[in-house]
C-alpha cells in the first residue's frame, strides 16, 4: 500500500527510550545535543517581528527562480565575502533539504547514484531516497586533520555517478575543504561529467583564519557545481524557511541547469513571499544572532580543550561549525557509552556512528548548547570516561 521509498525503521532505539524514560521521570538532562539556534537561549534583536510589516505581503505574484529582490539579497551576501555572481545564477528555496531534492530530480534518474562524505550528516541517505536516489560513500581521513580519501572516492564513482556532494565545513567534524581539494573536485567534475553540490551553511562560523581553506564553490568556472546555503544557519533564522542554491561553472552548463530548475521550482512555488520581501531585513537582523552563535561556540571550544588536557578523552581538530567531536577509551561501544552518559550523568550526546564514522568509539557534542549546561555536562562526561 505505501512506496517502498519509506523502508525505514521508525521504531525507538536504545537511546531515544532511555532518554524518554528519563524526562517522563522528571530528570533534569544536560542535553549537549542542541542543535536549534532558537532554543539555545540567544537573543533575538525585537526588529525580526516586525521585518513583515508590508503591504507586499498581500500580494502573490509566484518567481519560480525568487523574487529578484531577495536574489539581489544573496548576491550582497557573497559580495561581503568577495565573491561576484549574478542574480540570475540564484535559485530561492524554502531550505537546503529542499535544494537537495530538487537537484536529485534535476541530475539523476531514479536507481542512479550520488557520492556523500563520511562521516556525515545523515539526512543524505532520506533526501536521496525520497527521490529514488542510491547513495555511496566515500571517507574522509584523519590525521591531525580531515582531508578526502581520493582513492576510495575514485573508487566510488561508477557509471550511474551523477553528482558529488561536499560539506564545507563538515557537519559534524568542523573540516573545511582546502583550495587544491576544491581545484581536484572540479577538475574530477568536469573530466566524468559528474556535478558537484557544496553544502556550505556553517562557512560563516570558522574557528580562526586559514588562507588555505575554500569557502565555496560559487566562483568555479569549470564543469557544473552548485553552492547550498540559507537563513538557517547564515542568520540563526531555521523558522523563516529561506534557502537557496548558486550555481557555477561553465556558462553554458549553467544555463541548462537553470532552464530545468526553473521547471522543477514552478512546479512547486515553496517559497514565500513574506520571507522574500523580507529577507534583506532578516538578513541584517540575523547578524547579531550569527554573532551570538561565534561567540557561544567559540567559548565552548575553549572550555572543551582545557576541560580535556590530561584526560582519556580526545578533541578532534575542529576548524568551525557548531559541533566538536570527541574520541573516548575504546573500551565498550559508543552506544553504551551513550547509554552509560545517560544513566549514570543524565548527560546526553551523540554517538559517533549516528554520523557514519568509519570506527569507534566518538562522541559528537554541539557547541551551541548553552554554557552553563554545556560546562556542567562536559565534566560529568569527563568523569564518566575516566573511571573506565
Amino acid at each position: 500500500m505505501y512506496s517502498s521509498r519509506l523502508h525505514w525503521d521508525v521504531r525507538p532505539n536504545r537511546i531515544a527510550c532511555t532518554l524518554a524514560r528519563k524526562r517522563s521521570e522528571g530528570i533534569a538532562i544536560l542535553d549537549l545535543t542542541e542543535s536549534n539556534p532558537t532554543h539555545a537561549g540567544l537573543h533575538y534583536p525585537p526588529e525580526i517581528l516586525r521585518v513583515f510589516d508590508d503591504e507586499r505581503l498581500l500580494r502573490y505574484e509566484p518567481t519560480p527562480q525568487g523574487m529578484m529582490e531577495a536574489r539581489e539579497v544573496v548576491v550582497g551576501y557573497y559580495a561581503a565575502r568577495g565573491i561576484a555572481i549574478e542574480p540570475e545564477r540564484i535559485l530561492l528555496t524554502a531550505s537546503t533539504s529542499e535544494a537537495y531534492a530538487y537537484l536529485f530530480k534535476l541530475l539523476a534518474d531514479p536507481g542512479d547514484e550520488v557520492l556523500v562524505p563520511r562521516p556525515s550528516y545523515p539526512l543524505f541517505e532520506f533526501l536521496a531516497n525520497l527521490e529514488s536516489v542510491v547513495v555511496r560513500s566515500y571517507p574522509l581521513v584523519y590525521y591531525g586533520g580531515w582531508s578526502i580519501n581520493w582513492q576510495a572516492l575514485l573508487a566510488a564513482i561508477t557509471e550511474r555517478t551523477r553528482a558529488i556532494v561536499v560539506v564545507n565545513p563538515n557537519n559534524p567534524t568542523g573540516s573545511f575543504l582546502k583550495k587544491d581539494e576544491v581545484e581536484r573536485l572540479a577538475a574530477l567534475s568536469f573530466e566524468r561529467q559528474i556535478a558537484l553540490i557544496s553544502d556550505e551553511v556553517f562557512s560563516d562560523y570558522a574557528f580562526g583564519a586559514d588562507g588555505e581553506r575554500a569557502v565555496t564553490v560559487a566562483g568555479l568556472e569549470q564543469g557544473l557545481a552548485f553552492a547550498l546555503s540559507g537563513l538557517s544557519k547564515v542568520a540563526g533564522l531555521p523558522q523563516m524557511k529561506l534557502g537557496w542554491m548558486v550555481m557555477a561553472g561553465a556558462s553554458e552548463e549553467r544555463r541548462r541547469a537553470r532552464e530545468r530548475l526553473e521547471w522543477i521550482a514552478d512546479t512547486y512555488l515553496s517559497v514565500g513571499t513574506p520571507v522574500q520581501c523580507a529577507a534583506a531585513r532578516l538578513l541584517t537582523a540575523g547578524r547579531s544572532v550569527q554573532e551570538q552563535i561565534r561567540s557561544r561556540t567559540a567559548e565552548n571550544l575553549q572550555f572543551v580543550r582545557r576541560a580535556l588536557e590530561g584526560t582519556k578523552v580526545n578533541l578532534l581538530n575542529v576548524e568551525g561549525g557548531w559541533y566538536a567531536t570527541l574520541q573516548i577509551p575504546r573500551v565498550r561501544s559508543e552506544e553504551e557509552w551513550t547509554l552509560e552518559l545517560l544513566e549514570r550523568a543524565n548527560v546526553l550526546v551523540q554517538p559517533g556512528y549516528f554520523y557514519d564514522f568509519e570506527s569507534e568509539a566518538f562522541l559528537v557534542a554541539s557547541l551551541l548548547t548553552e554554557p552553563g549546561i554545556f560546562q556542567h555536562g562536559l565534566r560529568k562526561l569527563v568523569a564518566v570516561t575516566t573511571h573506565v
